[in-house]
């Protein structure tokens, strides 16, 4: 089966990179020689979780059940401070045994 791309998709997917770039290499030349500290370093600290969330939360909450409950153990297991591959092994063998249940 081969996989077809249209243009449009491509350059979706192009545009994306290169703006994901672009701030990338800005924030990194308007920062340099800055020291990050206080409340700028706490803002900087919350926005990967924050995005991740913001990623994750669609799929856990307008999906069922089972993708809640793994979402609460996941979110349990990563407030026990686990280490990210435990909390995302739980997450995933969570979910994987909710839905055979369904």
């Amino acid at each position: 089966m081969a996989l077809a791309l249209d243009a449009t998709t491509v350059a979706a997917i192009a545009g994306m990179g290169l703006a994901t770039y672009g701030t990338r290499i800005a924030g990194y030349w308007l920062m340099q020689g800055r020291p990050i500290r206080g409340r700028a370093k706490a803002a900087l600290d919350a926005v990967p979780p924050a995005i991740l969330t913001a990623v994750i939360a669609p799929a856990v909450f307008l999906q069922g059940w089972p993708e809640m409950v793994a979402g609460a153990l996941t979110l349990g297991a990563a407030l026990l401070r686990l280490p990210l591959l435990v909390s995302i092994g739980v997450g995933v063998a969570a979910v994987a045994a909710l839905r055979l249940v369904a």
